[in-house]
């Protein structure tokens, strides 16, 4: 007989309810619940609506209790990464979560660096530069909001709100409190000097824990209002690149891997953290996986920048489906030109068209003049910088990567495989598409004894979806066009 077990999966735009059947080597996913997710903007702030959130999460227990039955193996919750929560003395959430888009880091990371240099951060932490981290969202409201760091008794990543909500404990999980710019991979704890040295208070942060621990049952009223009964809720790997990096495929060591979605992340799998000059110097990453393995990685603004052009094109009365702004990019003229998918006038939303536009123009290209042309604009340079990356990778693993494996959402967009392959002269390896989900499942068998190993997890991934492979047809058009990107990166970090 098959296991049933229940993924919540959120992302930035969007959230679902996801019930897994595992028989033994296979899973069969369907999803039971879907709803929309994204940031408010309210008084000059942008915030989560995290008890929105939380109340379609009830509603997809009770679909899968009707569903599937009272008696699911497993509950397992992922999120995006950083955001955070902050609960008082007696549990109550101290203000909306803020999005980590929000305003408020803006000089936040210029003033760490002022105080504790870029080095001893990163000694501290192996963790990408990046101003949205957590540590310069704290170190903000120790800057702005002093009264409510001081109120806070606890900290919590926004899985891990969740997971308090429904089961009572407290506990932040090991992937995504990486996540955070001041957990240290060197001692296995929070980065308490760093935090300290900056004016931010560690008392609040709970326990970590790692990928694959049982939480614990749902609370009693929750259990009856969904009517479940019997289950307990496990701590995947509660960041959702980690949950779908468990799930890729890998049969070669000597891989990459892309997460695709509203963020490109891309990296490999290694099994201790690389704290290592090289990887200051290009901004790498090490955030944790599961059983034992680091994701060492960098960060790409990914379809971000879709999403919006199509978000702005609907409020003007313009309403695309992705599949037709797909076709509309194919027909558009080719490799014409670039922009920095990572410049900080992507950052905020906004109306991405004339942000392209703008761009192009002051760094001296033809401007995108329809629909189509913006599209292919922003994912001919998601590819190209996704070959930047992956060189940057090599040359700090000093390893050459010989297949990139495209999961998550993204691959769905085959045109932009057909780019990534083309622009890296690689081997693109695109599946499963849902991976964040199958990772989430995956490590709740895991946790139960069903699966040994993550040698074992990815063999059930293999069984369990469909992989496509995309064969690089790039030649010199494309390697004309890197030329031309690596050029524009140095140009367009220097016009404003």
């Amino acid at each position: 007989m098959s296991q049933t077990y229940l993924a919540f999966d959120l992302g930035a735009s969007s959230g679902r309810a996801v019930i897994g059947r595992f028989d033994g080597s296979a899973v069969e996913l369907e999803e039971i619940h879907r709803f929309a997710n994204g940031p408010i903007s309210v008084a000059g702030g942008l915030y989560w609506d995290a008890l929105r959130l939380y109340d379609e999460m009830l509603a997809g227990l009770r679909k899968c209790a009707r569903i599937s039955g009272p008696e699911p193996a497993g509950i397992g919750i992922d999120t995006w990464g950083v955001d955070f929560a902050l609960l008082d003395d007696v549990d109550e959430l101290l203000g909306n979560p803020h999005c980590y888009r929000d305003t408020r880091v803006q000089g936040m990371l210029e003033k760490a660096l002022s105080r504790v240099s870029r080095e001893a951060i990163f000694e501290q932490t192996g963790l990408q530069f990046l101003e949205i981290n957590t540590l310069y969202q704290l170190l903000s409201m120790a800057q702005k909001k002093p009264q409510r760091l001081r109120m806070a008794s606890t900290f919590l990543m926004m899985p891990d709100l969740f997971n308090f909500w429904l089961t009572g404990r407290k506990v932040c999980e090991f992937s995504n409190a990486t996540t955070t710019q001041f957990y240290n991979p060197r001692t296995g704890a929070w980065a308490t000097d760093l935090l300290d040295r900056l004016g931010i208070p560690a008392d609040m942060l709970p326990e970590i824990v790692p990928p694959g621990t049982p939480l614990g049952p749902l609370r009693p009223e929750i259990a009856a209002d969904a009517g479940i009964r019997s289950t307990h809720v496990i701590a995947p790997a509660c960041h959702d690149t980690g949950s779908a990096v468990a799930a890729v495929p890998f049969s070669d060591a000597d891989a990459a891997y892309i997460s695709s979605g509203t963020w490109a992340l891309l990296g490999a799998e290694l099994q201790a953290p690389a704290v290592t000059p090289a990887a200051l110097r290009h901004n790498f990453t090490n955030e944790g996986g599961v059983c034992g393995t680091y994701r060492f990685l960098k960060n790409i603004t990914g379809l971000w920048i879709v999403q919006e052009c199509r978000r702005i094109w609907e409020n003007q009365g313009h309403a695309f489906s992705f599949a037709e702004l797909v076709r509309l990019a194919e027909a558009a003229p080719a490799l014409t030109s670039f922009v920095d998918p990572d410049h900080s006038d992507f950052l905020e939303p906004g109306d991405m068209p004339s942000r392209i536009r703008t761009y192009c123009r002051r760094t001296g290209q033809n401007e995108p003049a329809t629909e189509g042309a913006v599209i292919r604009c922003a994912l001919e340079s998601l590819a190209l910088k996704c070959r930047c990356v992956l060189e940057d990778l090599e040359s700090v693993l000093d390893r050459r990567l010989h297949t990139i494996h495209v999961v998550g959402g993204g691959i769905r967009n085959a045109l932009l495989n057909r780019f990534t392959a083309d622009a890296t002269g690689r081997p693109v390896v695109a599946g499963p598409a849902e991976a964040t989900a199958l990772g989430n499942i995956l490590m709740q068998v895991y946790a139960r004894g069903e699966i040994d190993s993550l040698a074992g997890i990815r063999e059930v991934v293999r069984n369990s979806t469909e992989i496509v492979t995309f064969e690089p047809d790039g030649g010199d058009a494309w390697e004309d066009a890197y030329a031309r990107f690596r050029q524009l990166l140095n140009v367009g970090t220097n016009v404003h």
